[in-house]
């Protein structure tokens, strides 16, 4: 019996020296990845929403135009720096980094894909004012479609960058997926594989292999500002990460497609993966729909082939 007590106290020690060393491990690596504080924001740059402070920009004069990155813990209005001063010139532009990600707050909650499609109508409303034409990145397509569904006279025109495919978007939730996240949200186990994934050479390896064409386009700043914005806030970023493996920010999306009048626009990156099969099933529910290839690109065709980008988006809005 005092054996195993002892071999009790011994464990007991063990594991809490570890969960210690592993403790000031993810805080230093949280310390180290945001000390460059590339991603820098002015207090007057937040939308107080109701779950969170929201951070965007907001640049130009003219009719307002919204850009909606991505949905990864890596996203940062980033993805628009190529484009947003040349839109600007003829519209008001509004770059919005949706919650959980880069500079917004990054609440210990379960990310939903409703609650993305109220966020985006709440920040028309209460920022934008008035009928707003939308340009989101893949996964936040999505968003996008559901909430003009629900609220259409808050939009004008969606132009939608690689849009996910509707069989992704049509994955609910599972046994498997809720242990995944209630591993990944767990204090500091969870937070250490969440700085397992999003290393910086995993990150390389992501823009490298799925996002970028030209791998060798993918600059030491481009990496640094996707792994600063995944460590912002201290871990928090992982709760965005286990919804999304979780499966809680999928969304059919197939009857907004249908129900949908406003003028939709697909801009797929050349060599993005199954975006001929993607695009084949929007226009099986939206036929109506225009679309346009860019050349030479990938997931980020806005980054990769800018020039070609704008000409589109000057043609359609």
């Amino acid at each position: 019996m005092k054996k195993n007590k002892h071999k009790l106290l011994t464990a007991g020690i063990l594991f809490t020296a570890a969960a210690g060393v592993i403790h000031i491990v993810n805080h230093a690596i949280f310390t180290t990845a945001t000390l460059k504080d590339l991603l820098k924001s002015s207090a007057n740059n937040y939308y107080d929403w109701r779950f969170g402070k929201v951070y965007y920009k907001k640049k130009g004069h003219g009719s307002p135009l919204l850009l909606i990155h991505d949905l990864t813990v890596y996203s940062s209005t980033y993805e628009w720096n190529k484009v947003i001063d040349k839109l600007a010139e003829n519209h008001t532009v509004y770059a919005l980094e949706l919650l959980g990600c880069g500079r917004s707050e990054k609440p210990k909650i379960t990310y939903t894909n409703y609650l993305y499609v109220q966020l985006i109508s709440d920040f028309i409303k209460n920022v934008i004012h008035e009928k707003t034409d939308i340009v989101a990145s893949s996964f936040s397509s999505s968003f996008s479609l559901l909430a003009c569904n629900n609220e259409p006279e808050l939009f004008g025109k969606l132009i939608l960058i690689n849009p996910p495919s509707l069989s992704s978007l049509s994955k609910a939730p599972c046994k498997r997926n809720k242990l995944y996240k209630f591993i990944l949200e767990l204090p500091i186990f969870g937070t250490l594989i969440y700085n397992m994934k999003t290393c910086q050479s995993n990150i390389q390896l992501l823009l490298t292999e799925q996002y970028l064409f030209n791998p060798f386009s993918a600059s030491a700043e481009m990496i640094d500002i996707y792994y600063e914005s995944s460590h912002k806030g201290y871990g928090n970023a992982r709760f965005l990460l286990s919804s999304i493996v979780g499966n809680y920010t999928n969304n059919n999306v197939t009857h907004a497609l249908k129900n949908i009048n406003n003028s939709i626009v697909i801009i797929n990156g050349e060599n993005e993966l199954q975006k001929e099969e993607t695009l084949e099933s929007y226009l099986t529910y939206n036929p109506a729909i225009e679309y346009f290839n860019i050349p030479k690109t990938k997931h980020l065709p806005q980054l990769e082939n800018t020039d070609n980008f704008l000409e589109i988006l000057n043609i359609c809005i």
